[in-house]
């Protein structure tokens, strides 16, 4: 399945060549600050599976944890995907960026232990106080 979807002011654009993996939505602090919003719908996806159409030279790198560093256009602002200094395999991929529909839908939360006390999950979705253990 190819996907393709963009920042908000459209000058960066990609496209995904491959599948969507984990799909869950986080309810951590660095999510929500970043995100301005309850959660960030995210999956992750193969490296090698994701493309930069345009506007590469926009994103701007922010490192949000050690190891971790958070993208997002240097002109809107929009996030984008985020880079893993110790698995360079796999890119973490906010699904709101994208202007396909992924046929996927989040499979659980985390970070609940943070979630916003403004907001109630309504769903039947499990729920982990931070992240699932194998």
């Amino acid at each position: 399945m190819e996907l393709k979807g963009s920042c908000l002011c459209g000058e960066i654009r990609y496209r995904i060549n491959g599948p969507l993996h984990g799909v869950l939505n986080c309810h951590c602090s660095m999510c929500r600050k970043a995100h301005g919003a309850a959660f960030r719908t995210r999956a992750a996806v193969k490296t090698a599976d994701f493309e930069w159409l345009a506007g590469k030279e926009l994103l701007t790198r922010y490192e949000s944890s050690p190891g971790e560093h958070r993208s997002f256009c240097s002109k809107c602002g929009s996030n984008l995907v985020t880079f893993f200094d110790n698995n360079q395999d796999w890119l973490g991929f906010p699904l709101g960026t994208l202007d396909d529909d992924p046929c996927v839908k989040p499979e659980f939360h985390v970070f609940v232990g943070s979630k916003a006390p403004w907001y109630d999950i309504t769903d039947d979705l499990p729920q982990w106080e931070d992240v699932p253990k194998d």
